[in-house]
């Protein structure tokens, strides 16, 4: 009989990290929290994004659980910030992930099935 594998923490936090920038919202979140030197409140974000204030809170609220941004809550404010830290780990995460992942790429676009990814 075959041992299953334990996956190893690297990979579970990587999976954890993509899950919770799975949306474009969240992405442009992160982004415009990693770009700034200071903290943003929710109520300017969704003045900028397209989408309600109680669908912004689940975004914002994802991203806190996976520890990308951390937030201050000052009511009625609540300020949010990136998670210096956790961000660079992330990065280095996700730089190490795609360093070591050409060949798998290449094998996963050759594959030719109804659920073969798009060409990149």
């Amino acid at each position: 009989m075959i041992s299953k594998i334990e996956f190893p923490v690297d990979t579970i936090e990587i999976a954890n990290i993509a899950k919770a920038i799975s949306h474009p919202a969240r992405v442009y979140i992160l982004k415009k929290l990693s770009k700034m030197n200071s903290c943003c409140y929710s109520g300017d974000l969704v003045e900028e994004l397209p989408i309600g204030r109680s669908t912004l809170s689940q975004h914002l609220k994802e991203l806190k659980y996976a520890g990308l941004i951390q937030g201050e809550i000052k009511p009625p404010y609540i300020k949010y910030c990136i998670n210096r830290k956790n961000w660079e780990k992330a990065k280095k995460l996700f730089s190490g992930f795609l360093d070591d992942s050409p060949v798998i790429m290449e094998t996963t676009i050759k594959r030719k099935s109804k659920t073969e990814p798009v060409n990149l």
